[in-house]
């Protein structure tokens, strides 16, 4: 567990998502196997679960909403992403990949691109999935499996597409970004110099 500025960053553990916490929101929540890892990590934190409110999904996938369960917490989630959560659909959120079944839940607050959580903005970044988002303030990207350091990017073959990946990431690659926080991996500083790596990745689709 670290810290940058306010937001608390737990890594993942085996197939968890990372897992943020920015004041009473925490985005993502990974598989749910590791939780009482994650719940006593939020903890050393210095931070009580009852004081948090929301869990904001990147996306719709099992790595990254799993864990939605082990909280009685409002769910926020981008609206394309959203629709598979309720439908209990295994395909689109790859439960079946991680041999489980899913649960469906209400997802309360349906995400779009320019919506605020706190001093967050969300971004509409397709490619991974057709929901998928970021989270930027102005320093900071909360990037989920849209992009990850040393120019990785989200999987495409698994309800994503190659166009919409490489747009999000010349979007994002017009950012000004400091600290990279991705949905897996490490986090890192010089953000920006890691969104144009995978960005170049992609240029030639």
């Amino acid at each position: 567990m670290e810290k940058i500025d306010d937001i608390i960053m737990i890594e993942g553990k085996g197939y968890d998502s990372n897992i943020y916490i920015l004041e009473d929101v925490i985005v993502d929540t990974g598989t749910g196997d590791n939780i009482r890892y994650i719940k006593d990590s939020i903890k050393e934190a210095g931070i009580s679960i009852e004081d948090l409110s929301l869990i904001v999904n990147t996306h719709n996938h099992y790595d990254h909403i799993g864990g939605n369960r082990c909280f009685n917490l409002e769910v926020a989630m981008h609206s394309e992403d959203a629709l598979a959560i309720e439908e209990e659909d295994d395909e689109k959120t790859v439960a079946r990949m991680f041999g489980k079944a899913m649960e469906g839940f209400k997802v309360d607050r349906k995400l779009e691109e320019g919506d605020k959580i706190h001093n967050f903005e969300v971004i509409h970044t397709p490619g991974h999935t057709k929901g998928g988002i970021c989270l930027y303030n102005g320093e900071t990207l909360i990037s989920g499996d849209t992009v990850f350091a040393n120019g990785g990017f989200g999987r495409m073959d698994i309800g994503g597409d190659v166009k919409d990946m490489k747009e999000s990431l010349k979007r994002l690659s017009q950012l000004d970004v400091k600290f990279l926080l991705p949905g897996h991996g490490p986090w890192v500083k010089d953000g920006s110099k890691h969104i144009n790596m995978a960005y170049k990745m992609l240029e030639g689709f």
